[in-house]
């Protein structure tokens, strides 16, 4: 999609307003609009050769709002927008305009579309409701055909899906996905707009600019183009995005410290903070700093829930759509337009006998060690058993790519392309162990950042304690289930890939708790989230829900971002005292 202008955005602010007649309003502009353009370029048929340089100006404009119409169709949380984008992308066709369809089936590669908390379009009618079929044979008006799904949106996701688009003008895919957690996905949201879009030290653009950094670092093609187009949006200069060398050099001297936290934060220490602090014209207060800080933290976790949730691009973006037409291959045309055209392995592996009991089997050794619990061990032992897992960490290898996934050339963002994560003592580098007991998020952490961001460390708080805290009580089929322990052991094993060590934690319960798929999983996820794979993501705890493999992304998450911020913070602290 081509760069972003005001006048692009300003078309689309009514649509999120929750007063119909303001959406109606903002429609017939866009319907006007639109056809004005339409009339004054005619007909491109979908079978038309390629058009002359001056038509393929002249439809560029046109081009992006049809695809944004098409996203509006898919993603607007309100029924009457998704149905008069619906009608005017089919007037379009009509006039002999091709129009875009989407790339893929939902907003993730990993979790089929029927189970993703979205939306669906409904027609008053007595048919049955479980399924209706409009079956058109002209495959570009794919919106034609639907099934239309049973379960709709709960009244909560509902109103937090609607203020996410108000604040946005659009539902990414991201947001749809922790939809299976909207109590969580209710603290995630407004701590990101409080970041992006409040009062605080950074300007808007610089924000942006941050984040498109920090995904950058972990190659998250998804999350930068959505900065890149915001940072446009709130006055941004293009040449910024020419590379990180045309960006301010305050901008440029972030690169270090986004660079270490993304990929060994235990190497940061003072005299980077100092360096930041004290660079002349260039340098970044405390205040500026924290802020930061916290944006590259929270952008490099996010690129990991990203990849480990197979996030698929933007329908309005570059990868989500795509102007050829269909081939229909060996589908339905009902599978095409309800994202069932693939294979589930998922579900095809809840049947394979290998899997049978695995929840069983979990729960077996929760309730054993539970049972142990009252055989404390001694101070020593319990230190030999987090140097043991973290040496075992080093063993688990991240698995390479197997797919491919769309991308656009993005290394100009950030600089050391090469530098990346690397384990812990190797071939005779050694990394003091981080105590908790000796500095805490809780104890100082916060503070700190309450501090010197107000509010902002209240927000984090409770968005990591939501996710580590999150229950349901299930696990799989079974009900009544107490999960804390395996919560504690997923969290407590990602900060000790990243020397984190909580003195009165006993590290042997890891091993018991997390098989080794499951931590070939983690590792990935975390340290190189750019690697994860399908195959990865349905090798491990094959008979449970999406929706809870979704909350183990969760807490992989904010475990990771809680783990950097520590590492900062110390830094920081150890600065100013």
């Amino acid at each position: 999609m081509e760069m972003l202008d005001q006048e692009y955005l300003g078309r689309w602010d009514g649509l999120g307003s929750r007063d119909a007649s303001s959406r109606t309003e903002a429609m017939e502009n866009i319907h006007l609009e639109v056809m004005r353009k339409v009339e004054a370029i005619g007909p491109i048929t979908a079978m038309a050769p390629s058009p002359p340089s001056l038509v393929t100006s002249l439809t560029s404009d046109l081009n992006d709002i049809l695809a944004h119409l098409l996203m509006l169709s898919k993603r607007c949380p309100f029924e009457d927008v998704r149905e008069r984008c619906i009608r005017l992308l089919r007037a379009v066709q009509d006039l002999g305009v091709r129009i875009p369809r989407p790339l893929g089936n939902g907003p993730s590669r990993f979790i089929p579309e029927k189970e993703v908390r979205s939306f669906c379009l409904t027609f008053k009618t007595h048919l049955p409701r479980t399924i209706i079929i409009i079956l058109l044979f002209n495959l570009n008006l794919y919106f034609c055909c639907q099934i239309l799904q049973v379960s709709k949106v709960d009244t909560r996701t509902q109103s937090i899906f609607e203020d996410a688009f108000a604040a946005l003008g659009r539902l990414e895919n991201i947001s749809l996905v922790m939809g299976f957690h909207p109590q969580y996905l209710e603290g995630f949201l407004r701590t990101q707009h409080y970041l992006l879009q409040m009062d605080g030290p950074l300007s808007l653009h610089y924000r942006h600019y941050i984040g498109i950094m920090a995904a950058a670092r972990h190659q998250c093609s998804y999350l930068v183009n959505l900065h890149v187009n915001d940072f446009l949006q709130v006055g941004g200069d293009l040449k910024w995005l020419d590379g990180l060398d045309q960006a301010p050099q305050k901008l440029q001297q972030l690169g270090e410290i986004n660079k270490i936290l993304a990929h060994r934060p235990w190497l940061l220490t003072k005299e980077h903070i100092e360096r930041l602090l004290k660079a002349e014209e260039h340098s970044w207060s405390l205040a500026e700093l924290i802020h930061a800080v916290v944006l590259l933290t929270h952008y490099h976790s996010l690129a990991s829930f990203t990849f480990g949730c197979g996030i698929m691009p933007e329908i309005h973006c570059d990868g989500g759509h795509t102007f050829r037409p269909p081939s229909l291959s060996q589908y339905c045309v009902c599978d095409i337009a309800n994202g069932n055209g693939h294979i589930n392995h998922h579900e095809d592996l809840l049947g394979n006998q290998e899997v049978c009991g695995e929840v069983e089997v979990l729960m077996e050794r929760m309730k054993q060690l539970q049972e142990c619990d009252e055989e404390e061990a001694s101070q020593e032992e319990m230190a030999t058993r987090f140097e043991r897992e973290k040496t075992e960490s080093m063993l688990v290898v991240t698995a390479e790519d197997e797919e491919s996934v769309p991308s656009r050339d993005i290394s100009r963002h950030f600089e050391d392309p090469s530098y990346g994560y690397k384990d812990f003592s190797r071939r005779g580098e050694h990394v003091p162990t981080f105590r908790v007991q000796d500095y805490s998020w809780e104890d100082h952490g916060f503070s700190l950042v309450n501090r010197l961001y107000p509010d902002v460390g209240q927000m984090l708080d409770e968005k990591f304690q939501m996710a580590y805290n999150l229950t349901y009580n299930t696990m799989a089929t079974h009900k009544d289930v107490d999960t804390s322990m395996l919560r504690r052991a997923i969290w407590n094993y990602i900060h000790c890939m990243f020397g984190i060590r909580y003195d009165d934690y006993d590290y042997g319960e890891i091993n018991q708790l997390l098989d080794r798929s499951f931590k070939i999983y983690i590792k990935t996820m975390v340290c190189s989230p750019e690697k994860t794979t399908k195959r990865m993501y349905e090798s491990f705890w094959r008979q449970f829900q999406h929706s809870e493999k979704v909350h183990v992304n969760l807490l992989l998450m904010e475990a990771r971002m809680q783990a950097e911020l520590l590492y900062a913070l110390r830094a920081i602290t150890r600065y100013m005292t």
